[in-house]
């Protein structure tokens, strides 16, 4: 089963500072049709104003996924971690028992970055960060394991969580199918695609459900990113 998510009723702002859309409700104005998919609870897509950013605050018992589109974003939090991430490329936390971090546009540029919160398999932990690059070459017409709490996902940046994060990039008309054992959410960073044979564009989202097969084609030049939750 599919559920189209359109850009136009997902939840989020103008702050000025931030320009946030909600796929999932995070807010108590969110859309309330827009629940949680398993462990996954939040896939925010954030537009950030050069120096600007999140200030420093806390989380514990959740794993956050960053990718980010366009620009950079410099993080540092109070278990030591430090570093900037750039477009392209996947930064991990695990808040574990708890820490406090700080995420930064310290570029004269805007950033874009989908924030992606999972629940961990267990609560606790020592918390950590960490981050690294993913050339796009890597994942050009397949797909390309960015993050994963799976022992056989080898290269991935490990979370503690059952569930993996995957991105591949795609020409128009080039098709790349998944075998899914779990459920699914699916965001095309630009142009658009059929995912099953429904046609999902930038912004939009998809929650899959007992889909075995996932069929994702590129109407234009696109990439997309995908977690799958277990």
């Amino acid at each position: 089963m599919l559920e189209h998510r359109l850009k136009a009723d997902l939840g989020g702002g103008d702050y000025g500072w931030l320009k946030a859309r909600h796929h999932f409700k995070v807010t108590p104005d969110g859309n309330p049709a827009h629940r949680p998919l398993g462990a996954l609870v939040v896939w925010n897509d954030d537009l950030i104003a050069p120096d600007s950013g999140f200030p420093m605050h806390g989380h514990e018992n959740m794993e956050i996924v960053s990718y980010v589109l366009e620009g950079s974003v410099s993080h540092r939090d109070s278990a030591g971690g430090q570093g900037r991430t750039e477009a392209g490329d996947v930064q991990v936390m695990s808040a574990g028992t708890g820490i406090r971090h700080e995420e930064r546009n310290a570029q004269g540029v805007p950033l874009r970055l989908f924030q992606i919160w999972l629940r961990p398999r267990e609560n606790g932990g020592v918390p950590r960060w960490g981050s690294r690059p993913f050339p796009k070459a890597g994942r050009a017409g397949q797909w390309a394991v960015l993050a994963s709490g799976m022992p056989d996902d080898q290269g991935a940046l490990q979370i503690c969580a059952d569930a993996r994060v995957l991105g591949a990039t795609l020409k128009a008309g080039q098709r790349l199918n998944y075998s899914m054992t779990g459920q699914g959410y699916l965001v095309p960073t630009l142009g658009a695609v059929t995912v099953n044979g429904a046609t999902v564009e930038a912004g939009d989202g998809v929650a899959m459900t007992q889909e075995r097969v996932l069929a994702v084609e590129a109407i234009d030049d696109t990439e997309v990113i995908l977690v799958e939750v277990f």
